[in-house]
């Protein structure tokens, strides 16, 4: 996975993950659960921010679409290396999470 590059203090940035499954390469059918983007500090245990999914298109659903919005304090940390994870909810309680993480670069605003 490349690593993403945001801008401390931005409240517009968005992610853009398409989830599929490893063993079929089809999309997960994301209708009805609720895709979280976990986010953390590189090499610590504190999640900073969890995110839930702005994705609404029932199409973008079933194709394993979530986008991630950064809200208006999301990005309000330190410059540095962050990782995320999503990690979605079914409507049946089911939770799956995707094993590999988002590198994410948050450099200083000017």
């Amino acid at each position: 996975m490349d690593t993403l590059y945001l801008v401390q203090g931005d409240n517009g940035s968005q992610v853009k993950v398409v989830i599929t499954r490893d063993d079929t390469g089809l999309p997960v059918n994301l209708t009805g659960s609720t895709p979280t983007l976990k986010f953390k500090k590189k090499n610590t245990g504190n999640v900073l921010s969890e995110i839930n999914s702005s994705t609404i298109s029932s199409a973008d659903l079933e194709a394993g679409i979530a986008v991630f919005q950064f809200n208006t304090s999301a990005l309000e940390i330190t410059a540095g290396d962050y990782v995320g994870e999503v990690q979605i909810t079914f409507d049946d309680g089911t939770i799956e999470t995707v094993y590999e993480e988002l590198p994410f670069t948050i450099r200083e605003d000017y």
